[in-house]
């Protein structure tokens, strides 16, 4: 149920931004694999798309307008190292969470601000922060879900990055 309810979210995102906001917003060839991968964390199981190619994580949630709860996305690297964001087109708050190879949380960058497509360059939100993965959550999922820093998270089903 919460796979379907991901993918119609993701889709009806994708299908209801305005003619304005198409033209800041890739395409929909450009988003993550569609069917979740499941991450186990302390007080829930998560139901997280997988972007794991360069295409796919620059796409990540943009234009994204709404996620149901214990769902999100995963940004899979080749290896731990600093990954900066950029929030250009996130239109909904997010929690930020990078996460070691071994599955460990290093930092949570939690309740990260939304943007729009009229946002300028300057004032869109940055965040970064060390791993091998990045999890972005609905603002305040991560706190609810038990993802603090130093949580131990199974990333089993995740495959690797690709490119």
């Amino acid at each position: 149920m919460i796979r379907i309810a991901l993918a119609a979210a993701l889709l009806l995102a994708a299908a209801t931004v305005g003619a304005q906001a198409q033209t800041a917003c890739p395409t929909p060839e450009a988003t993550a694999n569609p069917v979740p991968v499941a991450i186990v964390a302390p007080k829930a199981t998560l139901e997280v798309r997988v972007a794991d190619t360069f295409a796919t994580r620059d796409y990540g949630l943009m234009c994204v307008t709404a996620l149901p709860p214990r769902t999100g996305m995963i940004f899979v690297f080749t290896s731990d190292h600093v990954e900066p964001f950029w929030m250009k087109n996130t239109l909904i708050p997010l929690d930020m969470v990078f996460v070691r190879a071994g599955g460990r949380v290093d930092s949570v960058a939690a309740n990260v601000p939304s943007t729009t497509p009229a946002t300028a360059d300057a004032d869109i939100p940055r965040r970064e922060g060390r791993g091998m993965y990045v999890i972005e959550l609905a603002a305040g999922e991560a706190a609810k879900d038990g993802i603090v820093r130093g949580a131990k998270l199974d990333l089993s089903h995740v495959g690797k990055a690709k490119e």
